[in-house]
């Protein structure tokens, strides 16, 4: 495969995958600008290794199967963690300063949903992610996560009732 035909192929999988897969990585690391780091990253292994890829997955499940170890391996890593440590930090210096009611609860409005999902274990969230989200079948899914089949099933149907009494709690809060 000479260097403009990988060039090409590459382009046409940035286009079309690209906006999926920094989606994929924001419902892990939980910050955009991360997340397309995580994606570009992606993108940089995908060229090195277009050449070795076999052809016996779908090349989109492929891209899957990095982006998520790509987050993985970056919520390990140091500079995850110092970046937690400066974002509660932020946290707590912005909830001391004064904020006007509406902008509370609008802002707590649109993160409902959010944090209800967010608020699952990762091995729903992914699931739940990759399913509602991304559209991908539970076959697909247990390829992106190398997972059986019914191990997918289960946990959709444990997220969704951890969501269902999460979002029955929220209303019975008076949320």
């Amino acid at each position: 495969m000479d260097r403009e035909e990988k060039d090409f192929i590459l382009e046409k999988m940035m286009i079309e995958y690209g906006n999926e897969l920094v989606r994929l990585a924001f419902s892990y690391v939980k910050d955009t600008e991360t997340a397309k780091d995580m994606v570009q990253n992606t993108f940089i292994k995908c060229y090195k290794n277009l050449e070795s890829f076999r052809y016996d997955a779908q090349i989109k499940t492929w891209l899957y199967r990095i982006t998520i170890n790509e987050c993985k391996d970056y919520l390990k890593s140091w500079n995850y963690k110092m970046v937690q440590v400066k974002g509660f930090l932020n946290e707590t210096a912005k909830s001391i300063l004064p904020s006007t009611e509406k902008t509370v609860i609008d802002k707590y409005k649109k993160e409902e949903l959010k944090d209800a999902l967010f608020s699952l274990p990762k091995v729903y969230r992914e699931v739940v992610y990759l399913y509602y989200y991304d559209s991908l079948s539970t076959e697909e899914i247990a390829h992106v996560l190398d997972i059986p089949f019914n191990t997918v099933k289960t946990r959709l149907r444990r997220a969704k009732q951890r969501l269902e009494s999460v979002i029955k709690e929220a209303e019975f809060n008076g949320r």
